[in-house]
């Protein structure tokens, strides 16, 4: 008699064990499940905390920039730059040279696991991860080099005459070299870079290097000889801030000078001045459309290219969406809206 009690005594304490363990892991997959659901339906929760404390909670405007035309390139793209008449888009092993059109002009056979390229000077250079590589229009081998570090982790780079700027996303630096892949120097921010994942864009214009510095959501400037000049940006989920862990991810400069940030998350890219000034929003995320990834984003003229997936898509300003937004109040000489009435 003894014994039965004690079974059923014991079998209610193994019922509420069991009972407790199976409402607990409801729990824990119901918290996931909301997480999973918010990170495709409202990515804002998940990335941006919705309204984070002392900072308000600003409306978004309308974007001002309308889609004009995409095509699909052959392969999801990894890097693209636009030069002249003709999209240059890497894809894993290849690249495909489109005119504006999206008509294939050529393929080149490429190295896997391309972080970037540019195009300057009528030759094609390619980022890996520990190596750069330099091609001819056509395709054949000009140079190449290897990392200045064992333990480099390329991320993006910039080319102009000043040279070859690198970012660096394991060592947390720049690595800069001269168009001829010499090494001159290492460049560290003032206030250390942080990045927490592969968000380290560089861009130039005037003889400045421009860089993301994702976890402080910073843009800063640097000359030729690898001075720090200037910052900006803050964190926040308003207009002219930076959200998320790790903002913004790609930089690109107009003819004017103006940054453009492309910030993922929430993807939009917004345009800045040289001085740091917000400008505008260009294309939000109902422009842009679904995912949580950072947009590429290059500038030919007045048209926007950008690039998600293996979707290459072209935007111009347009007056009528632009008519609500803060370009419409722009003085600024801004290339985008050449030719148009504003």
């Amino acid at each position: 008699m003894a014994e039965r009690e004690n079974e059923k005594k014991m079998s209610r304490e193994k019922f509420f064990r069991i009972g407790g363990s199976s409402i607990a892991g409801l729990a824990i997959l119901g918290v996931a499940g909301n997480n999973i659901y918010n990170m495709i339906a409202k990515p804002e929760k998940l990335f941006y905390n919705e309204q984070p404390q002392g900072v308000a909670k600003v409306k978004a405007l309308p974007s001002p920039y309308r889609k004009v035309g995409a095509f699909n390139a052959q392969g999801a793209v990894c890097a693209f730059d636009v030069s002249g008449e003709q999209i240059f888009a890497a894809t894993n092993e290849s690249l495909y040279i489109y005119d504006m059109s999206g008509k294939q002009q050529s393929k080149l056979s490429i190295g896997r696991i391309v972080r970037d390229i540019a195009i300057y000077n009528g030759e094609i250079y390619i980022l890996y991860p520990t190596k750069i590589e330099v091609r001819s229009l056509q395709g054949a081998p000009a140079r190449e080099w290897e990392a200045c570090s064992d333990e480099s982790d390329y991320c993006s780079m910039t080319v102009f005459e000043g040279g070859v700027f690198v970012t660096d996303a394991h060592n947390k630096n720049i690595c800069q070299y001269t168009l001829d892949g010499g090494f001159k120097r290492f460049i560290n921010s003032p206030d250390e870079f942080i990045v927490p994942s592969y968000s380290f864009g560089i861009t130039n214009f005037d003889g400045k290097v421009y860089c993301s510095n994702p976890g402080r959501h910073k843009v800063e400037c640097y000359n030729t000889d690898g001075e720090f000049l200037s910052s900006f940006g803050e964190s926040g989920v308003g207009q002219g801030e930076f959200g998320g862990c790790c903002n913004p991810v790609h930089l690109t400069t107009t003819a004017s000078g103006d940054i453009i940030t492309s910030e993922k998350g929430i993807p939009r890219i917004c345009c800045y001045g040289r001085d740091g000034k917000f400008h505008a929003t260009l294309l939000d995320k109902d422009a842009l459309g679904y995912g949580t990834t950072a947009r590429e984003v290059r500038i030919n003229g007045r048209e926007l290219y950008v690039v998600h997936g293996n979707t290459i898509s072209t935007f111009i300003y347009d007056e009528q969406f632009a008519a609500n937004t803060a370009c419409a109040d722009c003085k600024e000489e801004c290339p985008l809206r050449r030719n148009t009435n504003i």
